[in-house]
């Protein structure tokens, strides 16, 4: 391919491929005042065909998961970069997108990764009716990698750069680079969603595809609500083993996503989760002495730079801990609205643990046979969730029922019931 895109005619060293440079239409502006947003809107509304659409985000540096451009190309329209932030009412405040949104509601959105992109796309007030996946696609295919860059790779033979993944998207003005950066990540997805369904269809999968396509539209159409405990995913917690140092985990998780909030930093960067339950696992047991600023300076996630400068509010987790009553600590024991792990069923769960035994590598084999991920296939949740609580029957429509209950679409079950039916038959 010999175009604008690749006029410089560089090549990648280790894959030996033109490097796609330049947006063929060359660099677009970054949308931030009223009048270029209403010319970007006319443009895509009046465009042809699906829209592609991507993201940029920077949790890498702030509190928050938003999105701070916003990229979108449609035939007929070319490559249009929003900075949201330009058009929030006042700092933090979500802007009015709505003009947008129905400008383009009745186009099929083509997004790469869509669980990564639609949930700062919904909280600007725009979300699709109709959808293409291009990751999720090619997981169907079975396709060894799934990134954008290897999918451009495979089907257009060109590099995509990807040195800008992890950059500070606020940062104001964007520098040109960036910009290509952000213009190329759309530049061939309408393309590239047509050679997909393509394949899709000689394989079969299509079908598969629109309702896995139509399912991410109707998960991801509202936000999602606040996690319960999220203080429980703090990485290294597992190391943590008594109620009083999980306290100290949710105390100090506290303090510093207040002032993440405060500061509008990622709250790794002030104090990272290893720092948090190495301090916390020091508590072996409920009644142990609360770890003081002694304890705290053996701990080297506690001397970098953010760390030392918010000291205080880390002593004060640790006193607000070592006075909280027994009532008071948190459980050990996780709460789940579904079943646990299944290492811990061979004891108090025998009958599941069976069935589990039967199930799963019965659903890992077909998996294999179609050639796409077991994950995609089936969720390992819904497989738990089939077997936990004892089935009427094992026959392939009271599997498919209970398959229904936990948002297992018609192809799957249809695939899955009478192999998963067969495997609990089996003695």
């Amino acid at each position: 391919m010999t175009d604008a895109r690749t006029a410089d005619q560089r090549i990648d060293p280790d894959s030996g491929l033109p490097i796609l440079a330049m947006p063929r239409d060359g660099l677009p502006v970054v949308v931030d005042t009223a009048e270029a947003l209403s010319e970007c809107i006319r443009e895509l509304g009046d465009g042809t065909g699906p829209l592609a659409i991507d993201t940029e985000r920077a949790q890498s540096f702030h509190y928050s998961a938003k999105a701070y451009l916003l990229q979108f190309r449609r035939a007929d329209a070319g490559t249009w970069l929003i900075d949201p932030e330009a058009f929030e009412p006042s700092p933090g405040a979500d802007a009015d997108f709505t003009a947008l949104r129905e400008a383009t509601s009745s186009a099929e959105w083509i997004i790469h990764a869509a669980t990564q992109d639609l949930p700062c796309l919904v909280e600007d007030g725009l979300w699709p009716t109709s959808l293409f996946d291009t990751e999720l696609a090619g997981r169907l295919l079975g396709l060894p990698r799934v990134g954008l860059g290897p999918l451009v790779e495979k089907y257009f033979g060109l590099h995509l750069l990807k040195e800008h993944s992890a950059a500070d998207w606020s940062t104001r003005p964007l520098p040109q680079d960036w910009i290509a950066y952000a213009a190329l990540d759309v530049e061939l997805l309408v393309e590239l969603r047509d050679l997909l369904e393509e394949e899709l269809d000689k394989a079969g999968k299509l079908e598969w595809a629109h309702q896995e396509f139509d399912h991410l539209v109707e998960v991801y159409r509202t936000p999602a609500p606040p996690r319960v405990e999220p203080w429980r995913r703090t990485n290294g917690i597992h190391a943590v083993r008594s109620r009083r140092g999980l306290a100290l985990v949710r105390a100090l998780w506290t303090h510093r996503d207040q002032l993440a909030l405060d500061l509008d930093k990622a709250p790794g960067k002030i104090v990272q989760d290893k720092a948090i339950t190495e301090l916390a696992a020091t508590i072996t047991k409920d009644n142990h002495k609360v770890p003081g600023p002694r304890e705290m300076d053996t701990v080297m996630g506690f001397h970098h730079r953010l760390a030392k400068r918010y000291r205080e509010h880390w002593l004060e987790a640790c006193h607000e801990v070592a006075g909280l009553p027994a009532a008071d600590l948190p459980s050990l024991q996780v709460a789940h609205d579904g079943p646990p792990q299944p290492r811990s069923w061979q004891r108090s769960r025998p009958e599941a643990w069976k069935h589990w035994q039967q199930v799963r590598p019965a659903a890992n084999a077909l998996a294999a046979e179609l050639s796409m991920p077991p994950e995609n296939l089936v969720s390992p949740d819904a497989l738990r969730r089939l077997v936990w609580d004892p089935l009427p029957s094992v026959d392939a429509q009271a599997i498919s029922e209970r398959l229904a209950e936990h948002d297992v679409r018609p192809w799957q079950r249809t695939l899955l019931s009478p192999v998963l039916s067969a495997a609990l038959r089996a003695e």
